[in-house]
């Protein structure tokens, strides 16, 4: 029979337990007579030990059988119970063994007593009480914690999912929206249809390396921006201009990849862009926010979108545990505040 391994919860409370226990087991069988002889001192001390280390293994295999055979924590009344029961009879059994000993030695100082051996054994029985409650506490925190554990670790795979669905869906928005435009250039103005897919192509490289993290500095994605404007100005000329004010002490910070490229092409999808009627984008940010705000001139027709846009940076920012942006409109201008990381 494999002997059961002691956790750190075993050996300290044997450490704290059986020198206690020990002490008042001799003082009920022997009495007063204990601490009287260094003789019946020492042999019923080491007597005792021993019986008590091996009651103490005893009932720990008891104790893993039993918890192996009722896992599940609504067992946890059958399997107190179970385990008080036959704990308390190993007890029992150890604890009549010194007093068979020290009648059988002679011990000094000892007296055969019944009443005595009474006594012992149900402060035996109220010991195991005690620590049957105090084993069942500590497994159900372990369970607990072991199951809280687990919660997390499905929780942040379930957030790792939905992230990598939203990241997901941005290239094929982000590409959909591009061929739509590259399609009307080839028909309006062919030479800058070319100079569209040049920078298209620049882009999108970076459209698929920034999905691979959750998060990108201001610097990177602002030179990305930079790029996603030169495609814009391809087809809207002066129309459309973008004014940038972002300090260098925010340009460390870090934001959701693609966040302000969605803002800037939801701006440009959903306002006029003509000669006469241009459309400003300002970029403005310090240490803690970056805002990005539009002159406001809606279209006039209902717009086609699928609503990847403002959705997916909301849910990005949620599912990465951040203050979620806020989205102003006053008539004259809408405004978008963002959280830096």
């Amino acid at each position: 029979m494999k002997l059961p391994a002691f956790s750190r919860y075993d050996w300290l409370l044997q450490l704290i337990v059986l020198p206690i226990y020990i002490i008042i087991y001799n003082w009920l069988l022997i009495g007063n007579n204990y601490w009287q002889s260094w003789t019946t001192f020492g042999l019923a001390t080491g007597i005792t030990l021993l019986i008590s280390i091996s009651n103490w293994y005893c009932n720990s295999f008891i104790n893993i059988q039993i918890r192996n055979r009722y896992i599940n924590l609504q067992h946890y009344t059958k399997r107190a119970v179970l385990g008080f029961i036959i704990a308390s009879v190993s007890s029992c059994l150890h604890y009549s063994i010194p007093f068979l000993l020290y009648q059988w030695n002679n011990l000094p100082g000892f007296v055969p007593d019944p009443f005595r051996l009474g006594l012992a054994l149900l402060s035996a029985i109220i010991a195991v009480a005690i620590l049957t409650a105090i084993y069942e506490g500590i497994h159900n925190f372990e369970y607990w914690r072991h199951s809280r554990r687990k919660a997390d670790q499905l929780s942040k795979a379930q957030l790792q999912v939905q992230l990598d669905s939203l990241r997901q869906q941005v290239n094929p928005h982000f590409l959909f929206n591009s061929l739509n435009s590259l399609i009307s250039l080839i028909d309006e103005d062919p030479r800058q249809a070319g100079v569209f897919a040049e920078e298209l192509s620049t882009v999108y490289r970076y459209l698929l390396r920034s999905n691979e993290n959750p998060l990108v500095p201001l610097t990177n994605e602002l030179e990305f921006v930079q790029s996603y404007y030169n495609l814009l100005k391809t087809r809207h000329g002066d129309s459309l201009t973008l004014v940038t004010l972002i300090p260098p002490s925010a340009e460390a910070r870090q934001i959701p990849p693609l966040t302000l490229q969605l803002l800037i092409e939801n701006a440009v999808k959903h306002n006029i862009i003509l000669p006469d009627q241009p459309l400003t984008i300002v970029l403005t940010a310090n240490e803690q926010k970056l805002m990005v705000s539009n002159n406001l001139q809606r279209k006039s027709g209902q717009v086609l979108s699928n609503g990847v846009g403002l959705n997916n940076i909301l849910s990005k920012y949620q599912i990465l545990g951040q203050p979620v942006p806020t989205f102003e409109e006053d008539g004259q201008e809408f405004r978008v505040t963002l959280p830096l990381v």
